[in-house]
């Protein structure tokens, strides 16, 4: 897809050259809704938007808020700006016309400046469209954490784009506090909102579920003390839903089972289109099966409808969340893609990757690391993150437990308005535990089945075999992290490979050499390079067998060009990113951000067109002291 730098107006705006059907307006004219705000409770301190809107900056600082699930709040302005560079996939998600992004609306509009949809004259105050940030609480690092909320996002609005009939949550990140903001400041600094920018529209890019990001703002007079004193930026980011398991969670700890089947209907109601779009169980023996072969996926499995004397609407609902979940963490997995900061209230309802602190792709592959040098334990490794999105599913199915343990009597008026009564407790306990065990099943089998799936398709196969997983995934990661090797250029080096290069064991040994680091293998391996390249060879003879196996002989360039689609050559590792962020921040430099944004946009090309020696040096060896680097929470 070809795509070039726009030299006109100040933003530099990056954006798809390639002409679309698909009609395109201003940010103003995208058909814009407020049902978030409109069907839930809004903080009782600011009720409408004209409490809001009226009340002194301070007043909207932060304090506790009960019975509520977001408070009307405005943006604070920033005193100067610089739209530093526009998403181009961002725009067309959301159909935006790309040359409406060097008007002044545009700018006022993702910078904070300007409210678009707030008019006082405008039918009721519940349906006038006004920014708001939302409650939730979480479990931080395994521990009860208590009210967080949107200390630094507030939601502009709801625009559905005209062409999907899709509808995205548009909100402002590091645009002034909030009643959320605890303790701090309600910024964020250049620095995070560069990686989360890139990082987020990189994910969705490689085709990994995520929130996206429309737009980078700099604010330069707007600064913060984080690790050092940092200038100021904002992040305009969107998504179908910002709900996180923690806001169940923070209901749950304060016994608000009314607003917690509130949230649950309007999730199954507005977030997921209905409870009839909501998948029943799997048949008996579906879930083994499943996890073998990736392949069947799930349609002819479900059952619709429900077993009275079992399941009800809310059980399907925590299935929905479990599957999706469960599949963004498989793409994870296959990516090495690693969340250093996996809390419940940074984990997405909708699964998607949400909230980018400490995270990272990684370099050489070893299973323990995290991009957090806070997380001593390592509880939010790349090899935990599985067993984590289940542990924080296990958290939101206790929030939700009594709506699925209910049954068949989950509308009983006596239910609904008195709660459990001591005669079948017992009964909702066994049977709400029963499911969240059955639901845990399921999560485990959709996860192995996705991760299955995009693994064969990384190693060029066309299906799962059983013997796979051993014989060549494990094997394959086994020798990654023993002979400390890239985790991704491995993938896309296997991609340039013609198996008539390694028909001999001699042959595979001297290609074996194409994945070792510029500087070999070093001195930290313990094993020798002819012990090295003899593991590899061993290895490579078993993939050449398979793939012979799926494809048949002298198919090497229709093969070669399916693996290049899924595996990318340019990912924003935290070297590139670090340097991207010196260069933007301390040096002045933009081409720099246009360019990298323009790979990550387009991460399995070939080529970008736009500097052969930057592009060659990011998609080269990382550099030996810059592998596995980490940072802190702090943004």
């Amino acid at each position: 897809m070809a795509a070039h730098i726009s030299t006109s107006g100040q933003n530099n705006v990056l954006y798809d050259a390639t002409k679309t059907n698909e009609k395109t307006y201003p940010i103003a004219g995208l058909p814009k809704s407020n049902n978030f705000t409109t069907n839930l409770p809004p903080d009782q301190n600011f009720p409408t938007p004209s409490s809001s809107h009226a009340a002194e900056r301070k007043e909207l600082g932060p304090r506790l808020v009960k019975g509520a699930l977001y408070t009307y709040v405005r943006p604070d302005p920033p005193t100067k700006y610089e739209v530093l560079a526009v998403s181009p996939a961002a725009l067309q998600t959301l159909a935006i016309d790309p040359s409406s992004t060097d008007s002044q609306e545009f700018k006022d509009t993702v910078s904070g400046s300007k409210i678009l949809t707030w008019d006082e004259a405008k039918a009721s105050e519940r349906e006038q469209i006004y920014p708001w940030a939302q409650c939730y609480g979480g479990y931080q690092f395994g521990q009860w954490a208590g009210q967080l909320g949107d200390g630094r996002a507030i939601s502009l609005f709801e625009a559905t784009n005209p062409n999907s009939d899709v509808r995205y949550e548009v909100q402002l990140k590091g645009a002034g506090k909030t009643p959320y903001s605890r303790f701090a400041d309600g910024k964020a600094v250049l620095r995070s909102s560069i990686r989360e920018f890139v990082v987020s529209e990189s994910l969705h890019a490689l085709g990994i579920p995520s929130t996206r990001a429309l737009a980078l703002t700099f604010t330069p007079e707007n600064k913060a003390l984080r690790e050092r004193i940092e200038p100021g930026a904002i992040v305009t980011r969107f998504a179908q839903s910002w709900l996180r398991f923690g806001t169940f969670d923070l209901l749950r700890s304060r016994g608000d089972r009314a607003l917690i089947r509130k949230l649950a209907t309007y999730v199954a109601e507005d977030v997921f289109g209905g409870w009839k779009n909501l998948p029943g169980a799997l048949k008996e023996g579906d879930v083994a099966e499943t996890a073998t072969n990736p392949d069947r996926g799930f349609a002819d499995t479900i059952v619709q409808g429900e077993n009275e004397h079992e399941e009800n609407r809310f059980t399907r609902l925590y299935r929905e969340i479990a599957r999706r979940n469960a599949k963004t963490v498989a793409y994870w997995q296959a990516y090495a893609f690693t969340n250093g900061v996996l809390n419940t209230d940074n984990t997405s309802i909708f699964g998607l990757s949400i909230d980018f602190g400490p995270f990272a792709f990684l370099d050489n592959f070893d299973p323990s690391y995290t991009p957090n040098h806070d997380d001593h334990m390592l509880r939010y490794s790349y090899r935990n993150q599985p067993s984590i999105i289940w542990w924080n599913l296990v958290r939101l199915g206790e929030a939700l437990g009594e709506l699925i343990g209910a049954g068949a009597r989950c509308d009983d008026n006596e239910f609904v308005t008195e709660g459990v009564s001591k005669t079948w407790a017992d009964e909702l306990i066994k049977r709400a535990e029963t499911l969240i065990e059955k639901t845990g099943e399921e999560f485990r089998a959709v996860f192995m089945g996705e991760y299955k799936r995009l693994m064969s398709a990384r190693l060029g196969l066309k299906q799962c075999k059983e013997s796979d997983f051993e014989v060549l995934f494990s094997e394959l990661l086994d020798t990654l992290e023993a002979l400390e090797l890239d985790f991704n250029h491995t993938f896309r080096k296997l991609s340039n490979i013609n198996l008539s290069e390694i028909e001999s064991e001699e042959q595979r040994k001297e290609v074996a050499g194409r994945f070792f680091h510029g500087e070999g293998l070093g001195n930290t391996v313990g094993a020798s390079e002819d012990d090295a390249r003899t593991r590899i060879a061993k290895w490579l003879e078993q993939w050449r067998n398979r793939v012979i196996e799926d494809w048949g002989e002298g198919k090497d360039v229709e093969r070669q060009e399916a693996m290049k689609k899924v595996n990318p050559k340019f990912i924003p590792r935290s070297w590139i990113l670090d340097e991207l962020i010196d260069r933007v921040e301390k040096k002045g430099e933009r081409e720099i951000l246009q360019g990298v944004m323009k790979m990550a946009l387009n991460p399995f090309e070939e080529s970008w067109g736009w500097n052969k020696e930057e592009e060659d040096r990011f998609c080269g060896d990382v550099p030996h002291i810059k592998r596995a680097m980490q940072c802190s929470c702090s943004s």
